[in-house]
């Protein structure tokens, strides 16, 4: 068990569609407090596992609790503590913006008033233009204001800047840091865009093929993923790099790219790398999702 509090908890979680699995004895725990973010390919499981925390999908095996609370018991009420925001989000497009605001607020007890209106002046949205008539940048920073009004102490965003343009998306994140940033709120974040999410995000884990590959804070993987750069002429014996996440040959060298740098060195001994490479969260997510374990042919 982990010694700190989890605001979601997920053992063994399995769900299949016509026979094809989706997620495969998912265990995750994501700390209170954190921004964590929940890295795969399109099509790696992570909408599906989402819709299960959200009590929108009956997991096949397995359980989870967000919040403490047990969204296949509780599905509303899940959704009432949390917020939650998805790409292309749903939303009535012929209500004016203070329209829609007064509408979804009926369905959150906890609904603050104040924080509404705090947010819809933070994030420039005119009351009284109507949703349609926004752009995709104003319609992601409305939905991120109807996810966060309710005062929750945990908020899911589901690949919320996939349909925006490179400027809607900074500035869409730049809202998420200045609101949740420094107030306690744990940040489930999922998203294949690494490079704009690395500077925001504690922890990540690593979803693909309905797996969790790797699950660490992000200062813990760049300290232990490391590239080291090999000439070719090295004797390395590959069977002896545990965690050997991939492995390139090019002129005339040898670059292995392992998820423990230090268990690496120890196992070569005297062998020494011409140079050893940080890597940043995309090219770690890169080689554990298509990294090649076995050596080239020479």
């Amino acid at each position: 068990m982990s010694n700190f509090t989890a605001d979601i908890r997920i053992e063994g979680l399995r769900k299949s569609f016509g026979g094809q699995d989706v997620l495969r004895d998912v265990n995750l725990e994501v700390p209170a407090g954190s921004i964590f973010g929940f890295l795969g390919l399109n099509g790696a499981g992570k909408t599906t596992l989402i819709r299960i925390l959200l009590g929108l999908l009956q997991p096949d095996a397995g359980r989870c609790a967000v919040a403490g609370i047990d969204p296949q018991v509780q599905p509303i009420e899940v959704r009432r503590r949390i917020g939650y925001m998805a790409e292309n989000q749903t939303m009535y497009s012929w209500m004016r913006v203070k329209e829609l605001i007064e509408w979804v607020a009926r369905f959150y007890p906890a609904w603050d008033a104040t924080s509404a209106e705090d947010l819809r002046k933070q994030m420039r949205l005119d009351p009284d233009q109507k949703v349609g008539a926004l752009s995709k940048g104003q319609t992601s920073r409305l939905a991120l204001l109807l996810a966060l009004a309710h005062r929750p102490k945990l908020v899911i965003l589901d690949d919320p800047t996939l349909a925006l343009d490179p400027i809607a998306r900074r500035d869409l994140l730049r809202d998420v840091i200045g609101h949740l940033q420094n107030q306690g709120i744990t940040v489930f974040f999922s998203s294949h865009l690494l490079y704009e999410i690395e500077p925001i995000c504690d922890r990540v884990a690593i979803l693909h093929d309905g797996r969790i590959l790797r699950c660490a804070p992000v200062d813990e993987l760049r300290e232990k993923v490391k590239r080291l750069v090999f000439q070719s002429s090295d004797r390395i014996d590959v069977a002896k790099l545990a965690g050997l996440l991939d492995i390139q040959s090019y002129d005339s060298q040898l670059a292995v790219t392992v998820e423990d740098v230090a268990a690496t060195r120890r196992a070569l001994g005297p062998i020494l790398p011409v140079r050893e490479v940080d890597l940043n969260l995309d090219e770690i997510f890169e080689a554990y999702v298509i990294g090649r374990r076995e050596a080239p042919h020479a």
